[in-house]
């Protein structure tokens, strides 16, 4: 999917009627993918969209405080000789905001509208320890599995904690290993010891079932919803 450039609501002419035909062309798109029940990369691509022209809106020194990192000297200037274009033509930077307050009004219905989708999602989920839980539950695995199938995905996880804005949170890492076919004679409780004996630089792993009742799309939805629920869940447990 063709997702929008970073500075989109400013770049070549800005025109309302122009930009909004690019929105929405963009937002019919993501739309599509929602409908499908299918949530990632493109609901973390809107939330980004409806942050930076929120965070353009409200900072009018945006552009120099957040793209040096990311943009070449000369493609600052151009934005720079832009903005400053813009600040002294009233016409134009009215016609900006207006662009703006459109956009931001149809990103955030959109958010919302997928956000149900994923608050969905999570509510169907349910995690089920696997045995005797150590006491480092850090690191150690996860089961995924949906629907009426007997597969189920195995994965390796891995939690850290970092700092922004002096708040710390947890990001979790994530390594799929292989799907398994679960049966009598291979449960859960099964997998589980035939992980430690592949791989004993865990002899004594914390391990998860997350399962659901209804099919979802794994690596658009399912695992993503999958991997925060099991980060709320752990360190609920913590």
């Amino acid at each position: 999917m063709k997702s929008l450039s970073e500075t989109w609501f400013a770049e070549g002419r800005i025109d309302f009627e122009l930009k909004k035909y690019t929105l929405l062309a963009y937002l019919q798109e993501v739309n599509k993918y929602f409908t499908e029940n299918k949530l990632y990369p493109q609901l973390a691509d809107m939330i980004f969209h409806y942050n930076n022209i929120v965070a353009f809106r409200e900072n009018k020194k945006y552009l120099q405080e957040h793209f040096p990192k990311k943009m070449t000297g000369l493609q600052m200037e151009k934005l720079q000789l832009l903005y400053q274009q813009m600040i002294e033509d009233d016409e134009l930077m009215q016609e900006l905001e207006d662009i703006i307050h459109y956009a931001a009004g149809k990103m955030k219905t959109t958010i919302q509208n997928a956000t149900g989708i994923y608050e969905f999602v999570e509510g169907q989920i349910e995690i089920t320890p696997v045995g005797i839980i150590p006491l480092d539950i850090q690191e150690g695995y996860f089961f995924l599995s949906s629907g009426n199938t007997k597969e189920t995905g195995v994965y390796h996880y891995r939690l850290s904690i970092f700092e922004k804005h002096d708040e710390k949170y947890r990001s979790i890492r994530t390594l799929f290993i292989d799907n398994w076919q679960r049966s009598i004679s291979h449960s859960y409780e099964n997998i589980k010891s035939e992980l430690i004996k592949h791989w004993k630089d865990l002899p004594n792993p914390a391990v998860y079932a997350i399962e659901t009742g209804l099919d979802f799309p794994v690596d658009e939805t399912l695992l993503p919803v999958a991997k925060r629920t099991l980060v709320k869940f752990i360190s609920a447990a913590a």
